[in-house]
């Protein structure tokens, strides 16, 4: 398991959103379609993970696919607190053994879904996430899992060739994921268990390159509130 991404709701126009990265130095790029979500999104690769800008296209779709698909359900509820960072995704291998060891520690998931996206040259890009079963509100989300149709070699193949993930790509790296709760102990202790890490000193998980800390921040939603990077060079 690891940090595969990290989702950004936002209500600006993906154009827009890529020219504020590229004015900040990072390298954004259009990502494309969620066809049966009525989402898009915009991408930035770092060397360990990449974050993801994912928007409304069309809400009637995005309504629909909300029955099914928690990541669209909180991106609608979450429209009312503006643009802001939402949740984070880590990559598994089986998603089907995963899941029996989520449900054997006693969390309820949902189905293993499946999902895709239209790449902007046309590509049709599977994957297969997993999600652990809680109503949407204002209290921290769990992350969600993702498993890729392509082996990570292809995957990054074929960002080399598009120019996603370059040299000035992997000079880049999260470090660090700052969420604001009411809890910290006892969400640092959920995460835990859930993602079989040890906690740590400070209520955070180090998982590989990236550190998950969890701050007391009471009177606000409880979501993941900052993300940083760090240059590798």
């Amino acid at each position: 398991m690891k940090l595969d991404h990290i989702v950004y709701f936002t209500n600006e126009k993906l154009e827009e959103v890529i020219k504020a990265q590229l004015a900040e130095g990072y390298d954004a790029i259009m990502g494309g379609r969620h066809e049966h979500w009525g989402t898009a999104n915009a991408l930035l690769y770092t060397e360990n993970a990449y974050i993801e800008w994912l928007t409304v296209e069309n809400l009637d779709k995005a309504k629909q696919a909300a029955s099914s698909q928690p990541l669209i359900e909180q991106l609608l509820h979450d429209q009312s607190y503006g643009n802001g960072w939402a949740t984070v995704c880590f990559s598994v291998e089986n998603m089907e053994e995963w899941k029996d060891e989520l449900d054997n520690k006693g969390f309820q998931t949902t189905d293993v879904l499946s999902a895709s996206r239209r790449t902007n040259d046309g590509k049709l890009l599977r994957w297969k996430m997993l999600f652990v079963e809680q109503q949407i509100t204002s209290d921290l989300p769990y992350p969600f899992f993702i498993e890729w149709e392509e082996t990570e070699a292809q995957r990054f193949k074929r960002l080399q060739e598009q120019g996603a993930y370059t040299a000035v790509h992997r000079n880049h790296k999260i470090t660090e994921c700052v969420f604001h709760v009411d809890d910290p102990l006892r969400d640092t202790a959920e995460w835990a268990i859930l993602l079989s890490q040890k906690v740590g000193d400070h209520n955070d998980i180090q998982i590989e390159d990236t550190l998950f800390q969890f701050v007391e921040k009471p009177g606000e939603p409880e979501r993941l509130a900052a993300v940083r990077l760090a240059n590798n060079g």
